[in-house]
């Protein structure tokens, strides 16, 4: 049985330019006026850890990361 990754959403300070939203293979952005916001599928904590390591090198100000709750872990009914 093939189990669902995890979402999370990473939120980072400033408009982060295309070239380097790129970097961030398998997930999403949405740019804002003041902070971009990356979302998707996190296949386990040492790709996350992965994912906040390439933030700090890329020299982008990490504001915030948080886990989305997931639709898969609502009980089904019988």
């Amino acid at each position: 049985m093939e189990t669902a990754m995890d979402q999370y959403e990473i939120r980072v300070r400033g408009r982060v330019t295309p070239a380097l939203l790129a970097r961030f293979e398998g997930l999403e952005a949405s740019v804002e006026p003041v902070e971009t916001k990356l979302h998707g599928p996190v296949a386990d904590q040492a790709a996350l850890h992965g994912m906040i390591n390439l933030v700090s090198a890329l020299g982008l100000e990490l504001v915030e990361v948080r886990k989305l709750p997931s639709e898969q872990q609502r009980p089904l009914d019988d």
